[in-house]
């Protein structure tokens, strides 16, 4: 199961949350900051212990891999022996960087596929590809974990101005891709290969 959340990580999708937890039995959170490395990911890891009270007390393991170098088997072992994985932060350019084609990607698509992957924000966009370029609302190659979908994430932060490029860039793209428009407190669920889309999602064209 993948769930895309559009912004607010450990704050504004507290039902949701629950939810997602009682589906997948989830007792073990891994909170992968990679993508809030050059702000301060242990505030986020602080918000997740707060959030754990909240939506049933899972045990909250931080994975700080915060460079491509800490990206290692011992990182990944972490993430597959939790049985839900937030990831989370600000910076989805630094996620690409730090994590693809290295153990830790692998051990994302393997929770993806056997139990829960939560991605929150700009770190959804960059584990899509194409990835939405946050520094100007055009695409670029992402991590793929889900393909022929692109994220806005924090719609509603967006100027018309850049809104309106990305989506006339996604009507340039090849055949099959989707642009998903997320604001922060809506989400797109991926369960068994069918789509749930929670909260007010714009989606142009056809989800994969």
């Amino acid at each position: 199961m993948i769930t895309f959340q559009g912004g607010g990580p450990f704050e504004a999708h507290d039902d949701l949350d629950r939810e997602l937890l009682e589906r997948s039995g989830a007792r073990t959170v891994a909170v992968l900051p990679t993508a809030d490395a050059m702000e301060n990911p242990a505030l986020l890891v602080e918000a997740a212990k707060a959030w754990a009270q909240r939506v049933g007390s899972p045990v909250v393991e931080a994975v700080m891999v915060l460079q491509r170098s800490e990206s290692t088997d011992a990182a990944a072992q972490q993430l597959r022996s939790a049985d839900a994985v937030y990831v989370v932060g600000d910076s989805p350019l630094h996620l690409r960087s730090a994590i693809k084609d290295t153990p830790v990607m692998e051990a994302l698509r393997e929770r993806s596929a056997e139990g829960l992957v939560v991605a929150v924000g700009a770190a959804a966009a960059a584990l899509c590809d194409p990835m939405t370029d946050p520094r100007g609302g055009a695409f670029t190659l992402g991590l793929g974990l889900v393909a022929g979908l692109a994220l806005v994430t924090e719609a509603e932060t967006w100027t018309e101005e850049r809104m309106l490029r990305t989506r006339e860039l996604a009507a340039e793209l090849h055949e099959g891709c989707c642009l998903a428009i997320v604001p922060t407190t809506s989400a797109l669920l991926l369960d068994g290969g069918r789509w749930d889309l929670r909260g007010d999602v714009q989606v142009i064209g056809d989800l994969p």
